[in-house]
């Protein structure tokens, strides 16, 4: 018995950490796609709200090109805050554009029967600099 309780105590952060790398996981994944041109699997992490708004991969992928070059060819990705809300996560991301110059881009992630998923990107303008 106590052998038992040991090893359920012993999984338990693995567990929790597992859970806390999802978010991050589906992000990479998706800007991994963008980078190597595979639509249909960036497509993949869409929710159902943005696959609803966009109908296609080839729509949504013209759209983050065009819109968002900075997560269509991106590199050197960072993970930064996390806040939970009531019916979404948001994660905020550092990521190096083509320009050479660096974002943070806000990720709102929804939690769907298939698993955590994309629910839309802003980008977080960079504070004025006075001198």
């Amino acid at each position: 018995m106590k052998r038992l309780l040991l090893t359920v105590l012993l999984m338990l952060p693995l567990g929790a950490q597992a859970q806390d790398n999802t978010i991050e996981t589906v992000i990479r994944d998706q800007l991994s796609a963008f980078n190597e041109r595979d639509v249909d699997g960036a497509w993949e992490h869409a929710s159902p709200m943005i696959q609803g708004m966009f109908r296609t991969p080839d729509n949504f992928a013209r759209m983050v090109e065009n819109g968002y070059p900075m997560v269509w060819d991106n590199s050197d990705v960072r993970f930064l805050d996390r806040t939970d809300m009531t019916n979404t996560t948001r994660q905020e991301v550092q990521i190096q554009g083509p320009d050479g110059l660096f974002y943070i881009l806000d990720y709102q992630m929804i939690e769907t029967p298939e698993g955590w998923q994309i629910n839309g990107v802003q980008v977080i303008p960079a504070p004025e600099v006075f001198s």
